[in-house]
């Protein structure tokens, strides 16, 4: 779908099986996941009082979380001796977690089974999200609109000509986009999602609301 396509359609319309406590390092590839701020204030932060989601925040496709992954499931909280991360280095990570705490959040439990280190987990993480083009059409929006899923992929596709369908997969929580997932061998190069994470949101009328 072409840009002109894309505004058009813009005005109109869980993952599987997780271990805890694995092994640092073993892993087979990383999910990148984006999650829309708007949609996560309106369903959990405004209600928090997350600075995240204030007026003028300016928040976005923020960095979910990198994420080691299996072929099916998924690692989280490994047994890892490397030292937490200043609270300095999560405060650095803001600018694209929304909040510190979600940066923390994210070395915890997932960050921990990458083998790095606090310090090079956020680096690649960083890599990996400057590396994606957010398409700037959602931003630019003024109002709520719905529309079917396979718009915001198709947004992401358009704007990211090194992605392919299988490599991406949009979900959906409330009745709202959540999340673009994007799946990144270990070297952060794109690769087909495994089974478990290419499951689209089938919704046809999502609601995608616009930056506070």
């Amino acid at each position: 779908m072409r840009g002109l396509c894309l505004a058009a359609a813009l005005t109109v319309l869980p993952l599987s099986a997780l271990a805890e406590g694995e092994k640092p390092g073993a892993f087979d590839y990383y999910v990148l996941s984006l999650s829309w701020s708007p949609s996560w204030c309106a369903t959990d932060g405004d209600a928090r009082g997350s600075p995240q989601c204030r007026a003028g925040a300016g928040f976005g496709w923020i960095l979910h979380g990198l994420w080691p992954q299996f072929e099916r499931g998924w690692p989280s909280y490994c047994r890892d001796g490397a030292p937490n991360p200043s609270r300095a280095m999560t405060r650095a990570m803001a600018d694209i977690t929304g909040t510190d705490g979600l940066a923390w959040h994210a070395w915890n439990k997932h960050g921990r089974c990458s083998g790095l280190s606090a310090e090079e987990y956020f680096a690649t993480a960083r890599r990996a999200y400057d590396a994606v083009v957010r398409p700037p059409v959602f931003r630019e929006l003024d109002e709520p609109v719905r529309l079917p899923a396979s718009v915001v992929e198709s947004a992401f596709l358009e704007v990211n000509p090194e992605l392919e369908a299988d490599m991406v997969t949009v979900t959906c929580r409330s009745a709202r986009i959540s999340e673009v997932r994007i799946c990144l061998t270990r070297d952060l190069a794109p690769r087909r999602c495994g089974a478990d994470v290419i499951r689209d949101c089938t919704m046809r009328d999502a609601l995608f609301a616009p930056l506070p």
